[in-house]
């Protein structure tokens, strides 16, 4: 089966943030288990947005809905670690884009995980995908 390989320029990256791993991130074999990363990749995300002023569910029921995600592992990691996440926002369309995530170690910089995760933007209200705000777009479009 192929594998799923994810690249991202350099550029894309618009913002960091640091997340310690928890000793309740861990899986059966004492490392930081996948259902943990991705919820640190939420939580990445979502510090994004707030940084610029956004929140994810915004005016009149309008918000974000993630579409899918694709994560590369590329190291184990283990408690008490803490996690250097770079996230930018890229490939935009009508009606949304991808959040993309660099995962580093902060001791040695050595890499952790890739990820994406696509989204649109959907009225929550009327159950449907809406298109992209201008405001959303003008903040991240390069």
């Amino acid at each position: 089966m192929a594998r799923i390989k994810l690249e991202f320029p350099e550029q894309v990256f618009c913002f960091q943030t640091r997340l310690a791993v928890r000793s309740t991130d861990l899986n059966r074999a004492n490392h930081l288990g996948n259902d943990a990363l991705i919820s640190m990749l939420s939580e990445a995300r979502v510090q994004l947005l707030s940084h610029h002023g956004i929140d994810e569910v915004g005016h009149h029921g309008v918000g974000i809905l993630v579409t899918d995600l694709a994560t590369v592992y590329q190291a184990e990691i283990y408690y008490p670690e803490t996690l250097m996440f770079d996230v930018g926002v890229t490939d935009f369309n009508r009606y949304g884009g991808d959040f993309v995530f660099r995962v580093t170690r902060e001791r040695d910089g050595a890499a952790v995980a890739q990820a994406k995760y696509g989204f649109v933007f959907f009225d929550y209200d009327e159950k449907q995908v809406t298109p992209m705000p201008d405001s959303f777009r003008l903040k991240f479009a390069a």
